[in-house]
C-alpha cells in the first residue's frame, strides 16, 4: 500500500525524523526505509530494484563528472572505474539472475526450460548467490536528514526523493556499472536477438559464434523481467556528509577489511569451476590419493604425512586447466569439456609409487609440488597448448601410469644440473641437447641433492624449476622439445657461430 492510499489523518509529515517539522521538498517518488543509527550517525536503509537504483545513483569519480557539465566542479571522491572488475560482477549478477528465475518457474510449478539448465551449466553454478548493502551519500540535506520529506504512517517511514536527491555511491560503483552491463546485454538479446560481442557476459559454450536459439531469447526474456521487478538491492544511505566524509567512510569500507586466507578461500568457494571439480570429482570420487590440508605449507618432511595442501592442489590444476598460475576468471566452459583428461591425470599420479602416502617425501620426488606442476605443464602442453597432439599426450599418461618415469630420488637426471660433464654424459647420455643451454643465462638451479639422506630438495622458483623438469620427462619420453626451446637453441647457435651470445637469453620468455 502506498502512502497516497492512506487517510491523511493518520499522516505525519515532516522533514526532521528528530522534530517531525512539516517544511522541506514534498515533491518526489516516495521510498519506505528503515532508519539506522550507524556509530551514533543517521542513515535510511533502503530496498529498491537493481534498475531504480541505477536511476536514482551516481559515481563521483572523475570521468563521471567529467561527462556532465553540472557536475564538473564537485570534488572527486571515488577511484577510478576498473571494467574488466565490472564485467566480472555483471557475470555474477547474471548467474543470480539465472538462478533466480530458475526458482521462480520452480516454485510456480511451471517447466524449468532445458535451455535455461544450459545456460546455467556454461556460466555456472553456486549454492547460493546474494550482493552485499551498497552505501551511498544524499549530498544535498542537512546531516540527519533535515531538509527531505518524511511520512510517518503507522510503524512505517518513507522518505520522498526528487531528481536533484542523488544516492552518490561510496561503496559499489562497480556493482552499479556491473548493473548497468547486465541490463544492456539482456535488452540487446531481447530487442534485437543477437549475442552483443561487447562485453561478452555469456558465450554459447557449443558455438562462441552464434546468436541465441528462439528458445534462448525467451529464456532471456523472463531474466530481464526478473531484473526490472524481482531483484533488488540494499542501499544504506548516510545523509548530509560532505566530500571529506564521503572519502573517509569510502577509505574505511575498503581498507579495514582483513583479507581471507587462500586456504578458506579455496575450501568456501563453490563457484570456481576448479573447486568444483577438485571437490566433486577428485575427491567426491576418490581419485585423489593424498588427504587434502589447508595448511599453506605442510613441508616439514620429518612430519611427513603424505598429504598436499589446498593452495598447491589448485596450483597444479591452474596449470592443468589453464595453463596459469592462477584460477581466478576460470570459466566453466574451461572446465567441463576437460573434467574426464583432468581425472586421468590425477588417476596417473596416484599410480606413482609412495604418492600420497605417510614419508611420500623421502621416497619419490613427485610429493614435491614443483614436480606436479612440471607434469601438469607438460600435459596440458600436449593436451590443449601450442604442442597438441593426442598420441604425445597418451603417451606421457601411460608412463606415469606404468611406472616408465622414474620418479625416485636416486634417478640422476633430477640432478643432472650438479653432474659434471662427463657424469652427465654417461648417465643421461644426449639430455644435453633437449634442455636449456648453460650460456642461455637462465637459472638452472634446481636445488639441492642431499648426499647424506640421499634425497633431491628442489628449490622454491617453480616457474623456472618446472620448465626445466619438463624438458628432461619429454627427453625421457622421447617426445619433441618445445618449440621456445628449438627458436632459443637455433638462435644461440647462430650468435655462436657469429662470435657473438650476448643476450640470446632474451629470446623467448617461455625458454
Amino acid at each position: 500500500m502506498l502512502p497516497q492510499d492512506i487517510d491523511a489523518a493518520d499522516q505525519v509529515v515532516t522533514n526532521s525524523l528528530d522534530d517531525l517539522l512539516t517544511e522541506g521538498d514534498h515533491s518526489g517518488r516516495p521510498f519506505n526505509v528503515l532508519v539506522g543509527a550507524n556509530m551514533g550517525n543517521r542513515t535510511l536503509v533502503i530496498s529498491v530494484p537493481m534498475a531504480t537504483f541505477y536511476e536514482i545513483s551516481e559515481v563521483a569519480n572523475r570521468n563521471n563528472l567529467d561527462a556532465m557539465p553540472s557536475h564538473r566542479e564537485l570534488p572527486v571522491a571515488q577511484r577510478r572505474l576498473d571494467e574488466g572488475h565490472a564485467k566480472k560482477l555483471a557475470v555474477f549478477i547474471l548467474k543470480g539472475l539465472l538462478d533466480a528465475a530458475r526458482r521462480k518457474l520452480e516454485r510456480a510449478g511451471r517447466p524449468v526450460p532445458a535451455a535455461l539448465l544450459a545456460i546455467q551449466k556454461d556460466l555456472g553454478s553456486q549454492p547460493y548467490i546474494s550482493m552485499q548493502p551498497i552505501v551511498a551519500n544524499i549530498r544535498n540535506c542537512k546531516p540527519g536528514g533535515e531538509g527531505l520529506r518524511f511520512v510517518r504512517t503507522g510503524g512505517t517511514i518513507t522518505v520522498y526523493l526528487s531528481d536533484k536527491h542523488v544516492l552518490w555511491i561510496i561503496d559499489g560503483q562497480h556493482r552499479r556499472f556491473a548493473m548497468h552491463l547486465v541490463f544492456e546485454f539482456l535488452k540487446t538479446i531481447t530487442i534485437n536477438g543477437k549475442y552483443p560481442r561487447k562485453p561478452a557476459l555469456y558465450v554459447p559454450a557449443d558455438d562462441s559464434k552464434r546468436e541465441p536459439t528462439p528458445e534462448e531469447v525467451q529464456v532471456w526474456s523472463y531474466v530481464f523481467e526478473i531484473a526490472r521487478g524481482d531483484s533488488t538491492v540494499v542501499v544504506e544511505t548516510h545523509l548530509g556528509l560532505n566530500f571529506e566524509q564521503e572519502r573517509q567512510l569510502f577509505h574505511d569500507l575498503n581498507n579495514l577489511a582483513k583479507t581471507v586466507e587462500s586456504s578458506l578461500v579455496y575450501e568456501f568457494d563453490n563457484s570456481n569451476p576448479v573447486n568444483r571439480f577438485i571437490k566433486e570429482r577428485l575427491l567426491g570420487n576418490d581419485i585423489l590419493k593424498a588427504k587434502v590440508v589447508d595448511t599453506d605449507n605442510p613441508h616439514d618432511w620429518h612430519k611427513d604425512e603424505g598429504v598436499i595442501s589446498r593452495k598447491d592442489l589448485i596450483a597444479i590444476n591452474a596449470l592443468l586447466f589453464l595453463n596459469k598460475t592462477t584460477i581466478n576468471g576460470a570459466s566453466p566452459a574451461d572446465i567441463n569439456a576437460k573434467e574426464e583428461y583432468g581425472c586421468r591425470f590425477w588417476g596417473a599420479i596416484a599410480q606413482i609409487p609412495y604418492w600420497g602416502e605417510p614419508g611420500a617425501k623421502k621416497n619419490t620426488i613427485a610429493a614435491q609440488p614443483v614436480v606436479l606442476k612440471a607434469l601438469a605443464k607438460l600435459v596440458y602442453d600436449f593436451g590443449y597448448g601450442r604442442d597438441e597432439n593426442a598420441i604425445y599426450l597418451e603417451r606421457i599418461f601411460s608412463a606415469v601410469e606404468r611406472g616408465v618415469i622414474d620418479f625416485s630420488h636416486a634417478n640422476p637426471m633430477w640432478r643432472y644440473f650438479e653432474l659434471t660433464p662427463e657424469e652427465q654424459e654417461r648417465v643421461c647420455p644426449g639430455l644435453k641437447d633437449a634442455i636449456t643451454p648453460e650460456e642461455a643465462g637462465f637459472n638452472l638451479d634446481l636445488g639441492n641433492f642431499d648426499h647424506t639422506n640421499q634425497v633431491m630438495r628442489f628449490g622454491a622458483k617453480h616457474n623456472d624449476i618446472q620448465r626445466h623438469l619438463g624438458d628432461m620427462i619429454r627427453w625421457k619420453l622421447g617426445l619433441p622439445k618445445r618449440k621456445a626451446l628449438a627458436k632459443l637453441q637455433s638462435t644461440l647457435l647462430e650468435a655462436k657461430e657469429g662470435g657473438s651470445v650476448g643476450a640470446a637469453h632474451m629470446v623467448d620468455s617461455d625458454a
